[in-house]
């Protein structure tokens, strides 16, 4: 047999086995499912939180503007996610959450500042900032499992940036729905519990789902590795 049938012979075989792959729908549109999962588990919660509360606390500028911050934190930390899990996309697309988490932090910090030098007579106690942490962690275990499951879909050449800015787009989303429920203005100790919160689950999305994506990834490259083997 010569070379050119051999070819031939292989090239169908390789097409015989080849199986259809359902593309994954845009980057964009995976971030607004995740997206409106988020929305549908804050209106699950709503009517536990105190609206009347929340209404005197979103007229305050700096609580209002960072709820701001956190949420276009969470849906630009969780766009940059999708698409640096497409390979061959621009490793640029990681820094598009920088700008709204700065917001977010510093006013925030600004909100400190503005208790500092007036102090409110609700100021936050241990129980309530416990309580706090709490409800950041445990709203970010669902948020963090159904993103990854999300991602590992796709192929991304570096697991732990996508996994990282997945974790900071769970962290992000927890804090926003944490303002029906917060009970008071920020304080320096508060702000320093909520960022040990979100710190621990960038941590902990970066570590162990950037370890889950990578091993999806691996899989997926040697079964192509196999099928492609003559």
């Amino acid at each position: 047999m010569s070379d050119a049938a051999r070819h031939e012979r292989l090239v169908e075989e390789l097409a015989r086995s080849l199986a259809p792959i359902r593309r994954l729908p845009a980057p964009g549109w995976r971030a607004l499912v995740w997206a409106s999962a988020v929305l549908a588990l804050g209106l699950l919660l709503l009517p536990l939180s105190d609206s009347t509360g929340l209404q005197a606390r979103l007229g305050v500028p700096d609580l209002r503007y960072a709820a701001l911050g956190a949420i276009l934190t969470s849906v630009a930390a969780a766009f940059a996610a999708f698409q640096s899990s497409v390979p061959g996309r621009s490793r640029a697309w990681a820094l598009l959450p920088i700008p709204p988490l700065v917001l977010w932090i510093g006013v925030s910090g600004l909100g400190c500042l503005r208790t500092w030098l007036a102090p409110a007579s609700n100021l936050a106690e241990t129980g309530e900032m416990r309580g706090c942490f709490v409800f950041l962690i445990g709203v970010s275990l669902p948020l963090s499992v159904l993103l990854v499951v999300m991602l590992r879909r796709a192929c991304p050449l570096n697991p732990s940036v996508t996994a990282a800015l997945g974790g900071l787009a769970v962290a992000a989303a927890a804090a926003a729905l944490l303002v029906p429920f917060h009970p008071h203005d920020t304080t320096a100790t508060d702000l320093a519990v909520h960022l040990m919160a979100v710190l621990i689950v960038v941590a902990l999305n970066g570590l162990l789902g950037g370890r889950i994506l990578e091993g999806a990834t691996g899989r997926r490259s040697a079964a192509t590795a196999v099928d492609a083997d003559p």
